[in-house]
């Protein structure tokens, strides 16, 4: 078993320049790889990694996620492809529908989510191969023969990564994905994640082995547990009224728990829906001190979850958070749990 350690930000981590540093500390920490969440109208992810990959030398560069149904693959490809070039074969390239209410800000419909995938995955590898692609498929047609890469890409084959939430979209991850980014809100969901990717897996004629498997999970350290905590509400408050009901029933809760927070983000008073978030809430994510993470983080990683995401918030200083996974979290993983 190795484990693989990443750190995951997003525009809320600061304007470029900020979040870039703190990649570079997260590659300074021993993090392997650093993963950037684009929504639409935040700041974007290719101008982001570039940046990082100007100012890193070794660490991985992850998308998480982009969307082909607001950028075409064969424009994904170019960008990922000019980017694996210009990093020497440092590119990650996560890959989803994305939030369908954001889409539909700007009229797009998601039609066909699975073929739309699946084709997706087909389209970005033929064409990494060099392939003259053509294709009329279910969601992206009139390909012609014209549909080709027209330089060489650094490496012909840049590992996917499925971004899912629900079960068939998991299931797709075990079918096709070079890798896996399932969400984990709260960490408990893995078993589920897991059993799903597994039995796509097998219908592809694939094992659990053959993916890399990224838990996403929130996460937030500090040596003050309560300022781990606090941290967390903007981000528990705004998003854990949408998370589907069987992931947040592993740690007890219901959709009806977040009905005073929906009703104060109505009344225009998001103040007080961050003040409604429960201690029950906040274990949505991990957080606390280190050693308060690393007693659930170790449950995750005995369960078979060989790859480890830290994500958003990262805690009330984001470069304090980076240093302790590095000088206190990693090194216990590495020395409890060998590569074997």
């Amino acid at each position: 078993m190795t484990l693989t350690f990443s750190l995951s930000l997003n525009s809320g981590h600061g304007p470029t320049e900020k979040a870039v540093r703190y990649a570079v500390l997260a590659e300074k920490a021993g993090l392997d790889c650093v993963w950037y969440c684009q929504d639409l109208f935040q700041r974007d992810v290719w101008v982001f990694l570039t940046a990082t990959a100007a100012n890193t030398n070794k660490i991985h560069l992850g998308t998480g996620i982009v969307t082909p149904y607001t950028v075409n693959p064969a424009e994904l490809v170019m960008h990922a492809a000019t980017l694996d070039e210009y990093s020497h074969g440092r590119v990650r390239l996560g890959i989803s529908v994305g939030a369908v209410e954001f889409l539909e800000w700007v009229g797009i419909k998601a039609r066909r989510p699975i073929s739309g995938m699946r084709e997706s995955f087909t389209l970005i590898r033929r064409l990494l191969k060099g392939e003259r692609v053509e294709h009329d498929g279910k969601v992206f047609k009139r390909w012609t023969k014209e549909a080709y890469i027209r330089f060489k890409p650094f490496r012909d084959s840049i590992p996917l990564y499925l971004g899912a939430q629900s079960r068939r979209m998991l299931e797709l991850i075990g079918e096709i994905g070079d890798g896996g980014l399932p969400l984990l809100f709260p960490p408990e969901y893995f078993e589920t994640v897991k059993g799903h990717i597994i039995r796509g897996a097998r219908r592809a004629g694939r094992c659990l082995d053959d993916i890399d498997v990224v838990g996403c999970i929130w996460f937030s350290a500090s040596q003050d547990p309560e300022k781990a905590k606090k941290a967390l509400r903007g981000l528990v408050s705004f998003y854990g009224p949408h998370l589907a009901p069987d992931m947040i029933a592993e740690i007890g809760l219901t959709p009806l728990d977040f009905d005073p927070i929906r009703e104060a983000y109505a009344a225009k008073d998001p103040e007080k829906a961050r003040s409604l978030v429960t201690d029950k809430m906040a274990d949505i994510a991990i957080h606390g001190t280190p050693e308060d993470c690393i007693r659930r983080l170790e449950k995750l990683v005995n369960k078979g979850l060989n790859h480890i995401r830290f994500g958003p918030p990262l805690g009330p200083d984001p470069a304090e958070t980076i240093r302790l996974i590095g000088e206190e979290i990693i090194p216990y993983f590495r020395e409890n749990y060998p590569s074997s």
